[in-house]
């Protein structure tokens, strides 16, 4: 296990109670995005570590232009900042985006085929998908020419292998036994 994502939990796990008991899961991973994204800048790491750039001056760095500085999200970068987890920030916003998800009960599902897929079999997939897993769907679509036709369906834990090159190779297997 990470040592980061170690570090990170119980940060994302505050972050979104938080966030939640303040009704603003959404703003709140906006910010922790933008927070990530800044935090992962390689020249923004250089700084992490260097003494002579104080704590509260990169907490300033990391959160959102017009942030009130009483704010709670203002205060939990503060507290990330005392307590030098800023270089944590992505794996904060990866998991809380994750805790986003699980309490908003939406499955994100990434969908690679050989071709893009037109919006009327997106739906459908959407559909079948929202039926078998009784959660909304959120699809990621990718082209993957190694796919070969068909698609490949990855929604976390469960990976639904519908392409040409799966069946040829369940195939492949079946008659080698």
């Amino acid at each position: 296990m990470s040592t980061a994502l170690t570090f990170a939990r119980p940060y994302a796990r505050a972050a979104f109670e938080l966030a939640r008991a303040n009704n603003a899961l959404g703003a709140w991973a906006g910010k922790l995005a933008f927070a990530a994204q800044v935090a992962a800048d390689p020249r923004v790491t250089a700084l992490f570590g260097d003494p002579r750039v104080a704590q509260a001056d990169l907490a300033a760095l990391v959160t959102p232009e017009g942030e009130a500085a009483d704010s709670p999200f203002a205060g939990f970068v503060r507290l990330l900042a005392e307590n030098r987890r800023l270089p944590v920030l992505p794996e904060i916003g990866a998991l809380f985006e994750e805790l986003k998800q699980e309490a908003e009960r939406v499955l994100k599902v990434n969908v690679r085929s050989a071709t893009p897929i037109d919006a009327n079999e997106a739906a459908k997939l959407k559909e079948a998908l929202k039926r078998r897993f009784g959660r909304d769907i959120e699809i990621e679509q990718s082209i993957d020419a190694d796919v070969l036709g068909g698609a490949v369906i990855d929604a976390g834990d469960v990976v639904i292998d519908g392409s040409v090159r799966g069946r040829l190779a369940r195939l492949g297997q079946a008659l080698a036994q």
